[in-house]
């Protein structure tokens, strides 16, 4: 996918249309400055215990798709091995897309290209703690639909690029209305939900579940990493 596809005059025309609200972006700069203090030493803490378990760099920067397809560079902690191939990955969601299985990521199905704490970081959101840089930038918000890869965007059918109506999220209503127990239509269908509904209340009760929903995520995956011993 290319940059001059994406941006046709139409699309160019239509990025501009849209704006995050005063108060939304307000919210975002409010929340990363309170949140500061304490996610400050944690980005340092997981900066340091990647060091320690993997070689390769901290950060891992990855193509994604905003809004009205627009691309751009999303950061992550690193999760995975460094070099490993996205190959595995694709075909797996292609699969995912195609079907009506739950979203269950591989990390459930012991996934090798996955670092020691790796399952640990993605279950509990910690590894998309770089994003708050994509949501200083303008890029994202705190509460939006998550971008996806342009793997994942070219295959998109029509109706389903209605989600690309708002700007992509950190958090979201897919996010706390069950994600991995859902299939990759309702998670379509819940976040053009969220674009044709979106308002401040959406958003708080969006914050507010955000956490009990990292907490059952959480759940699962020490439940997970406890069966070996228990089967032994």
């Amino acid at each position: 996918m290319n940059n001059s596809t994406l941006e046709r005059p139409a699309l160019r025309e239509a990025l501009t249309a849209e704006r995050l609200p005063a108060w939304k972006r307000a919210v975002d700069l409010c929340a990363i400055v309170m949140s500061a203090p304490l996610a400050a030493p944690l980005v340092i803490l997981i900066a340091v215990a990647i060091k320690m378990v993997s070689r390769g760099p901290i950060f891992f920067r990855q193509e994604r798709i905003g809004y009205m397809g627009k691309p751009f560079v999303c950061f992550k902690f690193r999760t995975m091995l460094d070099g490993a191939s996205p190959v595995v990955h694709q075909d797996y969601f292609r699969q995912l897309m195609e079907s009506d299985e739950p979203m269950t990521k591989m990390d459930s199905k012991g996934d090798p290209r996955l670092i020691p704490l790796g399952s640990l970081l993605r279950a509990t959101g910690l590894d998309e703690m770089p994003q708050l840089l994509n949501v200083l930038r303008g890029e994202m918000s705190l509460v939006r639909p998550r971008p996806c890869t342009p793997f994942e965007y070219g295959h998109y059918h029509a109706w389903q690029k209605q989600r690309f109506k708002t700007f992509p999220g950190i958090t979201g209503l897919w996010q706390v209305s069950g994600k991995n127990r859902t299939t990759f239509k309702e998670m379509i269908r819940l976040d053009i939900t969220y674009a044709e509904t979106k308002c401040f209340l959406l958003d708080l009760k969006i914050i507010l579940k955000t956490v009990p929903a990292i907490l059952v995520q959480l759940k699962d995956v020490l439940q997970r990493m406890k069966r070996p011993t228990s089967d032994s």
